[in-house]
């Protein structure tokens, strides 16, 4: 099996967040450009709140890259919260408790579950570690993963389909321009659509609300061929769908047509093999969004996540005092009304934290030139059983 793996540390406004990255080959170019840039990318977006207004996300690399490239070793990755400097008592390490405790619980947050999990009593304990501001992190460590997916050809992308009902019109969209820059405070390819989602926002902030959303994850160049059959476990839709859904607010994922293939026949679900001029086999649709049997089939990999409305409500809902079990309104905390861009962001850095996994595991060598040149030998097998 593959040495791959991460983990991220640190609390939402603590000192800093932490992430450790292992198992990338040596030799991998790598600036902090397109760690910062992806950085921005997660904070930016029309809705978010005032948090945004104070950090000014920025990397730091503690270990792992000498003179621009990754030398083989752990990559450790360090982002300073600006924002710490007005919690540094109430969340000291050590010494007396500071600050009032979070008792009033938030509907479709951690904090109750978490509490009674962990045996705290103050809920500050759990929203702390529970928060978005840990994707941070994720979107930096898949920052690194995306310029060693970049040096193989490799590309993840990325578009905002739905805010708030507003749905794009996906006939106007030119699916050839995802990854571009453009324009666009919500990462919608539809400028119509976005300016409507716009004012949708502008409505759930005036009423203390919020909203979720749909965005679209794409993954181009893969090889046919990574994941597997062979056990649960290591089929890529399941890793995918684990890594999705393990974002914060994400409640469900779809690949391809997803759960419109539950009213289709299947004439039109699964996507019909024809050969070229040449006799090699292709796919004029993508209705499994580029998976079959738990492997890629070589063509691009599509899925969609939905992410429910964020539950930190400036008008709050109902729910229990903690400590005195009377009913109250939930806590507030400076929060976003729409993080749904921001969210696809953290999925694209998820997508390609997995897809670099398999790579790993697939072509595992040691430095990232034997890793292409296994790559490249693979490939070459699958050309030669057609030119047989």
């Amino acid at each position: 099996m593959s040495a791959f793996r991460f983990m991220t540390a640190g609390e939402s406004h603590g000192p800093c967040l932490t992430a450790i990255l292992e198992g990338l080959p040596a030799g991998i170019p790598l600036q902090l450009e397109p760690i910062n840039r992806e950085l921005a990318r997660r904070q930016k977006g029309f809705g978010r709140g005032g948090r945004m207004a104070i950090e000014t996300d920025t990397c730091e690399v503690l270990s792992g890259i000498r003179f621009g490239e990754t030398i083989g070793g752990p990559i450790t990755l360090q982002v300073q919260n600006r924002d710490n400097a007005n919690w540094r008592a109430r969340m000291a390490a050590f010494g007396a408790p500071e600050g009032e405790a979070v008792t009033a619980v938030r509907p479709g947050h951690a904090d109750l579950t978490g509490i009674l999990k962990y045996n705290r009593k103050d809920a500050r304990d759990i929203l702390e570690r529970s928060s978005a501001r840990e994707t941070t992190m994720r979107v930096a460590v898949g920052a690194v993963c995306k310029e060693f997916l970049r040096a193989l050809g490799i590309e993840v992308v990325s578009q905002v389909l739905t805010i708030g009902g507003i749905r794009v019109d996906a006939t106007k969209i030119d699916r050839s321009r995802l990854g571009k820059d453009m324009d666009s405070e919500l990462n919608c390819y539809d400028s119509a659509a976005e300016e409507r989602m716009k004012e949708r926002i502008r409505e759930a902030m005036k009423a203390g609300d919020t909203l979720g959303g749909i965005f679209e994850v794409t993954v181009r160049g893969v090889p046919a061929g990574l994941g597997s059959y062979i056990q649960w476990d290591r089929r890529l839709d399941s890793k995918l769908s684990a890594a999705i859904v393990g974002i914060q607010a994400i409640k469900g994922i779809e690949f391809g047509d997803g759960f419109e293939c539950a009213v289709k026949p299947g004439s039109q679900v699964h996507d019909e093999i024809f050969v070229d001029g040449d006799h090699r086999p292709y796919r004029r649709t993508n209705h499994a969004g580029g998976l079959e049997g738990g492997m890629t089939n070589g063509e691009e990999i599509v899925f969609k996540a939905v992410m429910k409305p964020i539950p930190t409500l400036m008008k709050p809902l109902h729910t229990i005092d903690s400590a005195t079990r009377e009913p109250v309104l939930a806590s507030k905390e400076r929060s976003d009304c729409c993080a749904v861009p921001a969210a696809s962001v953290v999925g694209e850095a998820m997508t390609a934290i997995v897809i670099a996994s398999e790579i790993c595991e697939m072509f595992g060598e040691s430095s990232l030139e034997d890793l292409k040149s296994s790559m490249a030998a693979y490939k070459k097998r699958l050309e030669d059983r057609w030119n047989a």
